[in-house]
């Protein structure tokens, strides 16, 4: 995989599974952080910070359904990268339905935007990205962070009273989302990635048993932190979302299918249909850039040309205690 090495845009450099085939995600690296207190670097003021992301990208994607849930759109602003990767990663490609160019940087390549705030940076060049427009630096590439702050610093902010991160909560918020990571979030990424049958088939067992007790949990609750939305359930949409479509088949998660999940398919379909969130959702931009960019799992390049899940389809999670934040409701 390709990286950036003391600020030269290498790639032969990055191994991305380890000796026993098991995929090895690298840690993100900037890790600064937006806070509301006057002696703060990073304030969150509207209009100073800027998003790179991705439409194809989970973990990116989790940072645009909370902007949009919290109405940042105003306040922080956004660009979209080119959904295909190729050897000079990801790329801004402003003719292209759905991207737009660097409005912020003038960059053609995300890595340009990397070494603009580090020109040594050592590293991979990731989604999402948050941008300081005071200081031209990056602020912080680690998607949890961001939607932490987005939902914290810049809560009173955005157009919607809408609260992901209640203070209350929060603990039982940071353990779900922990909980989810490894098996889910991550889990199809070490099922699809891994080098060895041993390693796939470890991370497709963590998965599936993880999301068997998601839809458990799922069938008598509304959301994963009992009657409220919040952040967790964000950070498990963006992997469903994409689970049928992608995971399942070019990750070879097949054991099952989401919508063979009556409560994991219903929480689904009850947060695509939240104001906004559909439109945060592009399957174009999602199949071209898994089936086209991993050359390794699917060498032709071939895009399945099938219609996916219904998820505009009714669900009944509104017959479970709690409802939708007010500001979200039709």
């Amino acid at each position: 995989m390709h990286m950036l090495v003391d600020g030269e845009w290498r790639t032969d450099t990055y191994e991305s599974t380890n000796e026993d085939g098991e995929f090895d995600r690298q840690e993100t690296t900037f890790r600064d952080w937006i806070r509301d207190e006057p002696a703060a670097e990073f304030r969150p003021e509207a209009g100073r910070y800027h998003l790179y992301q991705s439409r194809a990208c989970p973990w990116a994607h989790r940072t645009v359904v909370v902007r949009r849930l919290l109405g940042l759109e105003d306040v922080v602003s956004m660009d979209v990268v080119d959904p295909y990767r190729e050897a000079d990663g990801w790329q801004f490609t402003p003719t292209k339905d759905g991207c737009t160019a660097d409005t912020v940087n003038g960059a053609e390549y995300l890595h340009q935007v990397y070494t603009a705030s580090d020109p040594e940076f050592t590293g991979r060049v990731t989604v999402p990205v948050l941008w300081d427009r005071e200081t031209e630096s990056i602020v912080n590439n680690e998607s949890e962070d961001i939607i932490k702050m987005f939902a914290d610093a810049f809560a009173d902010r955005g157009r919607h009273d809408v609260d992901l991160y209640p203070t209350a909560l929060r603990d039982e918020v940071d353990r779900v989302i922990d909980e989810i990571y490894d098996p889910i979030n991550n889990g199809v990424y070490r099922a699809g990635f891994a080098d060895a049958q041993a390693a796939h088939e470890d991370a497709v067992a963590d998965l599936f048993d993880a999301l068997d007790h998601w839809n458990d949990v799922l069938a008598d609750q509304r959301y994963l932190v009992g009657d409220q939305l919040t952040l967790a359930d964000v950070c498990l949409f963006t992997t469903l979302v994409r689970f049928d479509e992608v995971y399942h088949t070019h990750f070879k998660c097949n054991v099952r299918r989401l919508v063979d999940y009556e409560h994991l398919w219903g929480h689904t379909r009850e947060l695509f249909q939240l104001p906004g969130v559909a439109e945060t959702v592009n399957m174009d931009h999602i199949k071209e850039h898994y089936y086209t960019t991993h050359t390794d799992l699917n060498p032709k390049g071939l895009v399945p040309v099938g219609s996916g899940p219904a998820f505009d389809a009714p669900h009944d999670r509104d017959e479970l205690p709690g409802t939708a934040p007010a500001a979200l409701r039709d």
